[in-house]
């Protein structure tokens, strides 16, 4: 069989990490599979621009070669500074939206790491399509394309041949899955092990915090989030969070949906697994207790929304991420007396 042809398009302030990220786990994959015995080369991949010179994010220079046909072409995420300006950015990099639309349209596969879906749905690509970026931006790319079904929660979305990723590591996540796809299981559990990453997560759910999404325009779903953060053990009633606010259940669930695209339900389990995850990883209190203290009186049911948002059972999760306080710390010193 041919190698499979990777093309990743490098452009001016992408950055360079993710421009070589997913080729570098490629070539270990590479590397595992000629250990297990395969013969051929897996991937054939090239760093390829509409542009002669490329300068990434930190003033990294990138040796590019020309646009070429490929099977897959990756499209890492760009620099987005606070005051950046979204529309003047992207109209720079018309050439690229370009390069992507045309390659598409040849039946090359595209993905997209963390933001760089804004240049895929620039591309016109994801119209009528599911997608994901990441987690911090989800909510800006929602209102510019109003036509794109954003699954926020997820780390990596496929869909009619147009793939997204969430933020950053998530390029390990889909180089894995596209290494199981194409060179089996095996290989891909193996290149997980020696690089070091987890290879079973689904969501990006337990990474998202609260504090660092943007609050302009979001004035109502804040306020509403802050009071369920407050209430987080208690009893999900629409009817009276909506009396709370003084509005209809109607309006309740319409203004919440626009600033945050989701229901305040589905926030409150998100609230809720976030919590939860942080008990897991810092206490040794039991997951029934865990589960009641943050609002579910069934664990069952506890484990089962945990699962969905993490894609880990809560005793998974703890054994990962658990911290134990440092028992050996040096004892404090005597504080001395002056003179």
């Amino acid at each position: 069989m041919s190698p499979l042809r990777v093309s990743v398009l490098a452009y001016p302030g992408c950055f360079a990490s993710e421009v070589f990220g997913v080729p570098d786990l490629l070539t270990m994959a590479a590397h595992v599979a000629a250990a297990q015995g395969a013969v051929e080369p897996s991937y054939e991949v090239f760093v390829v621009s509409p542009r002669r010179r490329v300068v990434a994010s930190g003033g990294s220079r990138i040796d590019v070669s020309a646009v070429r046909p490929a099977d897959v072409l990756i499209v890492p995420g760009f620099e987005v500074p606070p005051a950046l300006d979204l529309d003047a950015a992207l109209a720079k990099l018309e050439p690229e939206t370009a390069t992507i639309r045309a390659q598409a349209a040849s039946g090359t596969a595209v993905v997209s790491i963390c933001v760089g879906a804004f240049l895929v749905a620039e591309a016109g690509l994801l119209h009528g399509r599911e997608a994901t970026t990441s987690w911090v931006y989800a909510d800006r790319f929602a209102r510019r394309y109003a036509d794109v079904r954003v699954r926020r929660e997820k780390l990596v979305v496929t869909d009619r041949g147009v793939t997204t990723t969430a933020a950053f590591s998530a390029m390990y996540d889909f180089a894995l899955r596209f290494i199981r796809e194409h060179d089996g299981p095996r290989v891909a559990r193996s290149t997980a092990r020696i690089a070091l990453l987890d290879d079973a997560r689904s969501t990006q759910a337990p990474y998202v915090d609260m504090d660092l999404l943007p609050t302009v325009g979001r004035g109502f779903s804040l306020s509403v989030m802050r009071w369920l953060d407050q209430n987080l053990a208690a009893r999900y009633d629409l009817p009276a969070l909506a009396r709370v606010f003084g509005v209809s259940t109607r309006t309740m669930l319409r203004r919440f949906g626009d600033e945050t695209g989701q229901t305040p339900l589905a926030y409150l389990h998100s609230a809720r697994v976030r919590r939860a995850g942080h008990l897991l990883e810092t206490t040794d209190r039991t997951v029934a207790s865990i589960a009641a203290d943050v609002g579910y009186r069934d664990s069952g049911t506890f484990t089962r929304i945990f699962v969905r948002y993490t894609g880990r059972q809560p005793s998974v999760y703890r054994a990962a991420l658990h911290r134990p306080h440092d028992t050996a710390a040096s004892p404090r010193r005597k504080p001395r007396h002056p003179g």
